[in-house]
């Protein structure tokens, strides 16, 4: 049972969204059979969150030198992720290397470098974790597909600036959000480790989500409702539709 600080911890991001994970995708994910897919969609989540978050620092708010800094950080997760290269023990403390200098042309560059650098790190420090999670339920690390998703939220990003920042930036928030909304969900239905380990996810997350649309407000300089509405009935549809393929943020299990 989650605790009374959790749960309003959990009340902003309930209210964002606009629709809860459904019964029958629970139902899918308590089974023993749904974790190794689970913990693996997971995983790829926390590094697609960090790339994310290294995107949009790279396109919006640093230098080149900066911008190479952040992909050599990033590289042995992709590695082993994508390439199946390297042990993944080694992954253990890897850091930013470079302080990350920002384009004297942004005047939100510094926030959107505070708060996505914060972000990268959070995110890599749970990739981490997962794998640990994973060892321990004898859970070996395979390629899988990526689910329909991010993609359904980013298809809707318009095409010029800065609209189209403003856009990914509403998306990652409901990314964020609905991650924390499931792992609260989750965490009561799975062995308790694991359970434990995604209620000590849930505050990053809910910050993460707050980050993002704190971000948006900025760099947008006018209301963002509509655009958050717009999303909010995007991302509602992809989860509470059938959906063929089980992953972690998929909808209706067919």
């Amino acid at each position: 049972m989650l605790s009374a600080e959790i749960r309003q911890l959990l009340q902003p991001v309930q209210q964002f969204l606009l629709c809860e994970t459904p019964d029958k995708w629970l139902a899918q994910a308590r089974l023993p059979e749904s974790l190794p897919v689970l913990l693996l969609d997971h995983l790829i989540c926390e590094l697609k969150a960090a790339q994310s978050a290294m995107y949009l620092i790279r396109r919006y708010a640093v230098n080149e030198q900066s911008a190479d800094a952040l992909l050599q950080w990033l590289q042995p997760y992709e590695e082993f992720t994508y390439r199946e290269q390297g042990d993944w023990r080694a992954l253990a403390g890897l850091s930013l290397k470079k302080s990350m200098l920002p384009k004297a042309s942004s005047k939100y560059a510094q926030d959107l470098i505070d708060k996505m650098v914060l972000l990268i790190k959070e995110e890599l420090h749970h990739f981490y974790q997962v794998l640990e999670v994973m060892a321990e339920h004898g859970i070996a690390y395979k390629k899988i597909t990526s689910s329909r998703y991010a993609k359904g939220l980013l298809r809707h990003v318009r095409t010029y600036e800065p609209a189209a920042m403003v856009d990914k930036l509403i998306c990652g928030a409901f990314i964020e959000a609905r991650s924390c909304e499931r792992f609260a969900k989750l965490a009561p239905l799975l062995p308790k480790p694991i359970g434990d380990f995604y209620t000590s996810l849930l505050r990053s997350e809910a910050r993460h989500y707050q980050d993002y649309l704190a971000l948006a407000t900025d760099i947008a300089n006018e209301d963002i409702s509509d655009r958050i509405a717009f999303f909010a009935a995007v991302e509602a549809e992809l989860i509470s539709t059938v959906d063929a393929d089980f992953k972690f943020h998929s909808g209706i299990p067919a």
